[in-house]
């Protein structure tokens, strides 16, 4: 079930590093009815709302929800208080991320015009409403020992491991609209939430290996452990052999002198 986990995982990955680079080219659509909307003035409270909203979907989609994924992989590895620890602290981070993705939502749709003409808006619907999916899945979880609980387990992983890339797939896709709808670059920004992206992906993969490394540090030490004491034992044994005491040569010769 590990093997396949992680062959799933690193699939989803995969996929998403490939999708990403395509993100951000918009359809001519999206591109001509951008431009009908930048020929209208921004207010300052229309900018203000714009940057909250975009710091409220990536703290929630692109910071707390992949770590809180992290936080339940690491548990995992770990027994007794470290993992509900760590359990805990998947619970606490996913209904944080639940939180802040729908004040984001609430906000846009108080303050933007939602007609969904664009693939940020449609995509940005459809994780609204799977995150509240997940988040009353997650309260609804059979207990242990429970027939239906391999099948909850399993959705509840690829679900929110979906919702995961898709959120940060869609906020590339959120830099794009911000750079057409605000004239500024975002180059910038795509650059570190890519680095923080890489590494938070690092991480989720290296749990994986961590196991195996130590496993091969205590393999190596036991392997070790009897070459020295081999070596030891046969250092022990020349010892002995040089205090075995040797026939005296003296009673040789009074021996034979009487005989």
């Amino acid at each position: 079930m590990r093997i396949f986990h992680s062959a799933a995982s690193l699939s989803i990955i995969s996929y998403c590093a490939v999708s990403i680079p395509f993100v951000a080219c918009s359809s001519y659509q999206d591109h001509v009815e951008d431009r009908k909307f930048n020929h209208k003035q921004l207010s300052p409270k229309m900018v203000s709302d714009i940057n909250l909203h975009g710091v409220l979907l990536w703290a929630s989609m692109g910071f707390l929800m992949p770590l809180g994924v992290i936080a339940v992989r690491m548990s995992h590895r770990e027994e007794g208080g470290r993992r509900k620890a760590l359990i805990y602290l998947h619970f606490v981070l996913q209904i944080l991320s639940v939180l802040l993705a729908t004040t984001g939502a609430i906000l846009s749709i108080k303050s933007f015009e939602n007609s969904f003409y664009n693939n940020h808006q449609r995509i940005g619907l459809g994780l609204y409403g799977a995150i509240w999916v997940q988040a009353v899945a997650g309260f609804l979880r059979p207990h242990r020992g429970n027939k239906r609980r391999s099948t909850w387990y399993f959705v509840h992983w690829i679900l929110g491991t979906v919702i995961s890339l898709v959120g940060i797939i869609n906020i590339y896709t959120g830099f794009s609209a911000y750079r057409r709808k605000m004239s500024r670059s975002t180059r910038l920004l795509a650059i570190l939430f890519t680095a923080q992206v890489s590494f938070m992906a690092f991480v989720y993969l290296f749990q994986d290996r961590w196991e195996h490394i130590q496993q091969q540090g205590v393999i190596l030490g036991n392997i070790e452990a009897p070459i020295t004491a081999t070596a030891s034992n046969q250092q022990n044994d020349q010892n002995q052999k040089v205090l075995v005491p040797e026939r005296c040569g003296k009673r040789n010769s009074l021996r034979n002198l009487f005989d």
